[in-house]
């Protein structure tokens, strides 16, 4: 817990994430909701935009009686409009989702407060930053009228979190109309170093070299970085996920984060006991079979290694091109001895479902000779400019049947109800022998904490905020028999890293019953030191920093 003299009594968060599965901010407050829910009940507010006025929203539950008289207050007085109810995830914290598309006409203004209040320039915004900015600002606005209603004070010590640029503002007006309240900024990523990675610019070995103004201008997310950049020197405190990024903010946004907030997982999704994790893994491993012999017509045996990647599709950033180069490797290495079925599970442009394949997966129903194109289990939208595909397609990988190494593209959400596999992704990663996350650009990296988290060790790379976790474990380089395989990664070794994912998985191959278990339940060791509540006290460390210094400003004023 916080130090008792800076226990925080109400904490707020904004995140474009909350109730909105998006991507890892989502995780993040997701599975560390019930922590905070069970040390503050019913203090922990979740602030998200609402996208789904007049539609059902899964991951919200409305309750027109929870908070009730405040909620009418916000609307009536103070022109918000909300809706209150519970996010329907583990410890079911409140949640309250604001429409923000009535405050467009007063867009200009508020890019004027913002510029003459803390010099935000958004003279050369387009895309996402125009509704990020208004729901950000009414994330605000709902944080000050909750305290005016509820005559809060200083002594209620109220902490305000903002994840993101998207929520900066939100953080920006907490401190100008309600400077009572503490402020935390996380950025989960920079700005211009996400941009500078995926415009595939060196990043690390120039990275002393770059100027954070002049390389949002270049490439052309000024508007974005001004926002992070003056939310990151005005809060109370501000912080980010990993050393890595650490490393950024101090270049690119010109402030040392104050506290590291790692980010923990719970174990909640992983099947319980044994018996049914058992169970569940045969259940995935024939599934995920059964799409690929469907595709190529083939019998591949349950003995395959089954390989997979994901995650969001930043195909350079995420390793998507050096682990298809990998699995390629693969097809020529002559110590494989046996099949090897590859998943790139990215959710891409996706039209629907293949309905060859879908006819080919009924029972009785054998294609001879397989489908055509048995590299994709669902239609994309411009199909021809996928790089996935585009890449197999310049390897010349077919996945023939003859081949020991097949490669196979899942570009959908797995939610359930893709019309392929009608499993979610934890219900198809369980049934997977190792993974891949060899990423280039990754703050931190949810996608090999989940897969540990279900016992599937994983190799992933030391420029990975996760990674670099992982070698700390160790005391020196986490080995797959450690449960997680840490590559090091630069801007220039693309070749060294493919290769050694290549060499990883031919030895985790031969590895006999008794290493792999031992390798798996390594993993899972790991996955349980990277439980929330271990990871929480960052969040404390975070609380007192930020009402400590909330105190010291006070008594300047």
């Amino acid at each position: 817990m916080p130090k008792k003299a800076f226990a925080p009594s109400y904490i707020f968060e904004s995140s474009w994430e909350v109730c909105n599965k998006v991507g890892g901010i989502y995780t993040v407050l997701s599975t560390r909701a019930k922590t905070l829910q069970d040390a503050f009940p019913d203090k922990v507010f979740f602030i998200g935009p609402d996208f789904w006025i007049g539609k059902k929203n899964p991951l919200f539950k409305e309750n027109k009686s929870l908070l009730r008289k405040w909620r009418e207050y916000a609307c009536q007085a103070c022109g918000l409009s909300l809706r209150v109810g519970r996010w329907n995830v583990p410890g079911e914290p409140i949640a309250i989702l604001v429409d923000f598309k009535p405050f467009a006409e007063k867009k200009n203004d508020i890019f004027f407060w913002a510029w003459e209040n803390y010099g935000v320039d958004s003279l050369q915004a387009y895309g996402d930053y125009d509704e990020s900015l208004l729901f950000s600002w009414t994330a605000g606005m709902v944080v000050e009228s909750y305290y005016r209603y509820f005559g809060l004070t200083r002594q209620d010590n109220v902490v305000f979190q903002a994840h993101e640029w998207q929520t900066c503002l939100a953080a920006l007006y907490v401190k100008k109309y309600v400077p009572e309240v503490a402020t935390i900024f996380t950025t989960h990523a920079t700005t211009v170093g996400r941009s500078i990675a995926g415009n595939n610019k060196p990043l690390y070995d120039y990275l002393p070299a770059y100027n954070g103004d002049q390389m949002a201008a270049e490439l052309g997310v000024q508007a974005k970085h001004s926002v992070e950049k003056r939310a990151a020197h005005a809060v109370d405190c501000f912080t980010t996920v990993s050393e890595i990024t650490g490393v950024e903010c101090r270049q690119l946004l010109g402030r040392e984060p104050d506290v590291i907030l790692m980010n923990g997982f719970e174990n909640g999704f992983v099947p319980s006991p044994a018996k049914a994790f058992d169970e569940a893994r045969a259940e995935a491993r024939a599934t995920l079979l059964k799409v690929a012999n469907a595709l190529m017509g083939s019998q591949i045996g349950d003995d395959a290694l089954l390989v997979a990647t994901g995650g969001r599709y930043e195909y350079k950033n995420k390793g998507i091109d050096v682990f298809v180069d990998a699995m390629n490797r693969l097809r020529f290495d002559e110590r494989v001895d046996r099949e090897i079925v590859a998943f790139v599970m990215v959710p891409a442009w996706m039209r629907e479902a293949r309905q060859d394949l879908r006819q080919a997966m009924k029972p009785g129903t054998r294609m001879a000779g397989g489908l055509p194109n048995p590299r994709i289990t669902h239609d994309l939208h411009e199909q021809q400019n996928d790089k996935v595909l585009g890449q197999m397609d310049w390897l010349n990988i077919h996945n023939g049947r003859d081949e020991q190494v097949k490669i196979i593209f899942v570009p959908c959400y797995l939610d359930g109800e893709d019309g392929i596999f009608n499993k979610s992704y934890y219900d198809l990663l369980i049934g997977v022998d190792v993974t891949v996350f060899p990423s280039y650009y990754e703050p931190w990296g949810y996608t090999p904490t989940e897969s540990v988290a279900f016992h599937v060790p994983c190799i992933t790379t030391d420029l990975a905020g996760f990674g670099l976790w992982a070698n700390s474990l160790k005391g020196g380089v986490s080995e797959i028999e450690d449960g997680v395989k840490t590559i090091h990664r630069s801007d220039y070794n693309f070749e060294e890293v493919s290769e050694e994912i290549k060499d990883t998985i031919v030895k985790f191959m031969h590895f006999n019953k008794g290493q792999v278990s031992a390798a798996r339940t390594a993993a899972k060791r790991v996955a349980e030191k990277a439980l929330w509540k271990h990871f929480i006290k960052y969040y404390y460390e975070a609380y007192d920093v930020a009402l400590e210094r909330r105190n010291d400003r006070m008594k300047q004023n």
